[in-house]
């Protein structure tokens, strides 16, 4: 029939469907039988809505006229979307890593490449080293561990020595003593008892007398 008069047929039977729904309305308004509720439904049900266009049904080669089969063709729906819950039951040990060396290959390949470095590193040490003495540029190693009296604290470094034989400890800093400590909490005490029963005026009067006085 061609794509136009098969639209225009569509069209009609549409229209025709319409007409009828109207007039099984009224009838039901009239009191007769509701024709839309027990009436047949053959030609109904033979056609075929467009999502999202409710009302207006294609029937036969309507279908598969260009630009409908596409409408009528449904998307595959998107997977669900896991939950954070649903997430987090798949994370244990192993998804963090913990369990790499269970199997007993990763270890052993870590080591042979731990000793490749190793080696590497070794041979690039005694070349550069072998290369310093060729030139005469060898020197000789500082010792890291070496404690320079000169470099401590002269006012606060305080040297212990236990029994004979024991090792030396400098201290680098200022160590107070027991006493220094006991003066240093008596005097906080005395503050914070001033702070909460003197008065302003009682605290700068005591201020300036120990200005006065050069405490």
């Amino acid at each position: 029939l061609g794509e136009f008069r098969i639209r225009d047929l569509n069209d009609e039977i549409n229209k025709l469907l319409r007409e009828k729904g109207h007039w099984e309305y009224r009838i039901k308004e009239l009191g007769g039988p509701d024709y839309a509720r027990i009436g047949p439904k053959m030609l109904d049900h033979e056609g075929k809505e467009v999502p999202g266009n409710r009302g207006y049904k294609y029937f036969g080669a309507a279908k598969d006229l260009p630009g409908v089969r596409e409408l009528f063709e449904k998307e595959p729906l998107p997977p669900p979307r896991k939950t954070r819950a649903e997430l987090m039951k798949d994370i244990d040990a192993e998804y963090y890593g913990y369990r790499d060396e269970d199997d007993g290959i990763l270890e052993p390949l870590e080591q042979e490449h731990e000793k490749k470095v190793i080696a590497e590193a070794v041979e690039k040490w005694k070349m550069e080293r072998e290369a310093r003495l060729a030139r005469g540029e060898e020197e000789e190693e500082e010792n890291i561990y070496a404690v320079n009296e000169d470099e401590s604290d002269e006012e606060g470094a305080k040297e212990r020595e236990g029994e004979e034989g024991q090792q030396k400890f400098i201290a680098h800093v200022p160590v107070p003593t027991q006493q220094e400590i006991e003066e240093a909490l008596v005097r906080r005490k005395k503050m914070e008892l001033l702070q909460k029963y003197a008065s302003e005026t009682l605290l700068a009067q005591s201020e300036e007398a120990k200005t006065l006085l050069g405490l």
